[in-house]
């Protein structure tokens, strides 16, 4: 089974690769390396353009996996079809998957704030939200906004690392979101913000909390009987 090469584990920050076509789907073009992450984890799929090798562009409006979760299809509009074998380039929709970068880091530190488990999330390059199973609400915006600036303006460090499917098992407390499963993998990704937050996690983040800049909760609600969902935006 073949697996797409992820660039985007190795560095974030890349927003051009080139590759080599190794399939042509209904659903899209797959290839043997990326820079675009694929829609997963509550984090939007990338956009941005694929440049094919006679030079026509086409237009890449997500980025999705393929049923097995090991490759990934990249959605392009309407056009010329590559073929297998070609070398192609592909180049991120770069301002926008910085929001997205942004955005999800800042998430991390939010859920850090509020000491309830996590029912779920969403992040879209210009606002995100994350529920959490906390049945009676003791979660206030202004407070919720400043302690998150704080930590924000804290210039902490973003580290990546892994660590074993055993060594997570050793350690349940690092998995926040309720009925999450790790990857099956011999090596699962680790976000660390030092002192404020470790949990497994396969999304794009920034280097360092000051990267975010400053955000603001604009919404606390009740969706159920023990869900609170918090939604923020860039100020």
């Amino acid at each position: 089974m073949t697996h797409t090469r992820k660039r985007f584990d190795e560095d974030p920050y890349l927003a051009r690769c080139e590759a080599t076509v190794i399939a042509v789907h209904p659903e899209g073009i797959e290839l043997d390396e990326t820079v675009c992450y694929a829609r997963s984890g509550g984090q939007a799929g990338d956009t941005g353009l694929v440049t094919l090798s006679d030079g026509r562009k086409l237009a890449l409006t997500d980025t999705i996996y393929a049923d097995d979760r090991r490759r990934i299809l990249h959605v392009r509009e309407e056009g010329a079809t590559p073929r297998v074998g070609d070398r192609i380039a592909v180049e991120l929709d770069w301002p926008r998957r910085h929001r997205l970068m942004r955005l999800h880091t800042c998430l991390h530190l939010l859920g850090a704030l509020v000491p309830a488990p996590v029912t779920g999330c969403s992040i879209s390059p210009d606002s995100a939200r994350i529920d959490f199973d906390l049945p009676e609400s003791t979660l206030d915006k202004d407070d919720l906004t400043a302690r998150l600036n704080a930590l924000i303006e804290a210039g902490t460090p973003v580290t990546v690392n892994s660590i074993s499917p055993e060594e997570l098992a050793a350690q349940p407390d690092l998995v926040r979101t309720i009925g999450a499963a790790p990857p099956a993998a011999e090596r699962i990704r680790i976000i660390e913000i030092p002192g404020v937050d470790r949990q497994p996690c396969g999304g794009t983040h920034v280097a360092n909390t000051s990267e975010i800049g400053p955000v603001a909760v604009v919404k606390i609600e009740k969706k159920s009987r023990s869900n609170r969902r918090v939604a923020i935006q860039f100020r």
